[in-house]
């Protein structure tokens, strides 16, 4: 199995790029759609409209309150009340929706695509997406599933910054005979906006993302739910005295509870299968820690205090808990919307 995690079978290079914010670049797309417009749907409009890649957008949204906010915050050059009507003309259609809706948002907007429209999703998970919405796409479109490697807890219209992914990757997974135009075209776009950009297999990715990010989600819910359930200490307690290291599991739990229930079942063999291997390390732990064997915890503690140095170094997080980038202070929201963007 972790052998497994050092094969790829397709790996593009990064492309080359000016950092986002220095420049206004020509268009690369006439009219873009997003498709819900929560955190990552709202900081792609801002990036998208900031670099200057996309001559219009046109935004939808479930709730009509995210709508109002929508277009109240200027995300978009038209707000339109259905998915459907969101597509109309659009050469480039990006669903930034749990991955459970995928599929069957495909299927609504299928007979309005464009032809020769990219289209796209944002989800951490790719083998359900490439299973659920294929099916419904007709052939004169491209589907180039991606995912933006790039979030905070935070959720909705108002969460979203422009510089939110700025050396954050962006993974492609293009099934088997994808046009690489399309992949080219949509890499550009990514690139333009700040991220960097790799090429891999949808099946690679789930195994990847299942290891650096469902499995911490995974136990970050757990830890935070046990602290809640125990019986000996009291909630008020919890609250009143959790360090550090606790702190940083609650931030992760705050995450959106529809995204991630829909990742974790998407994603359910390579999840398992990171568990499996979790549980193993986590009984070898266990028998260090009951033997009083100081010198297994030490070699341990060593090691990933190494790993983590190395994320620092190459710029994908620095020391202060800012997700390695700055972030404006939020002000509270003037009316309630969906918290998932939507």
């Amino acid at each position: 199995m972790r052998a497994a995690l050092r094969r790829r079978r397709c790996l593009r290079g990064r492309p080359d790029r000016k950092r986002a914010g220095t420049t206004m670049m020509k268009p690369l797309f006439n009219r873009m759609a997003l498709i819900g417009v929560g955190l990552i749907g709202s900081s792609i409009a801002r990036a998208a409209r900031e670099q200057g890649i996309v001559r219009s957008i046109v935004a939808t949204a479930r709730s009509g309150a995210t709508r109002a906010r929508i277009a109240e915050l200027g995300l978009a050059d038209q707000v339109v009340d259905t998915n459907a009507a969101a597509v109309d003309g659009a050469d480039l259609v990006i669903l930034c929706i749990p991955v459970g809706r995928c599929g069957e948002v495909a299927a609504e907007i299928a007979p309005r695509l464009a032809p020769g429209a990219i289209v796209t999703d944002v989800g951490s998970v790719k083998e359900a997406v490439v299973r659920d919405v294929a099916p419904h796409l007709p052939d004169t479109v491209h589907f180039v599933p991606g995912h933006p490697v790039a979030g905070t807890e935070n959720s909705g219209p108002d969460a979203g910054f422009s510089e939110l992914f700025i050396d954050r990757w962006t993974i492609l997974t293009p099934p088997e005979g994808t046009d690489p135009g399309a992949v080219d075209r949509l890499a550009a776009f990514w690139s333009a906006i700040g991220a960097n950009v790799e090429t891999m297999s949808p099946e690679h990715h789930d195994l990847v993302l299942a290891v650096t990010s469902h499995l911490p989600h995974l136990i970050a819910y757990t830890i935070v739910g046990t602290a809640a359930d125990l019986a000996q200490v009291t909630r008020s307690e919890v609250l009143k005295f959790s360090a550090g290291g606790f702190r940083d599991f609650t931030r992760i739990a705050a995450s959106d509870p529809t995204m991630w229930r829909d990742i974790f079942l998407g994603n359910r063999d390579a999840v398992l299968e990171m568990l499996g291997t979790f549980g193993e390390d986590l009984a070898k732990m266990t028998r260090a820690i009951r033997r009083g064997d100081g010198d297994t915890l030490f070699e341990l503690f060593t090691r990933t205090r190494a790993i983590r140095r190395g994320i620092v170094q190459i710029g994908q997080d620095s020391d202060t808990p800012d997700f390695g980038r700055p972030q404006k202070r939020l002000p509270p929201l003037p009316r309630p919307y969906m918290a998932d963007g939507e």
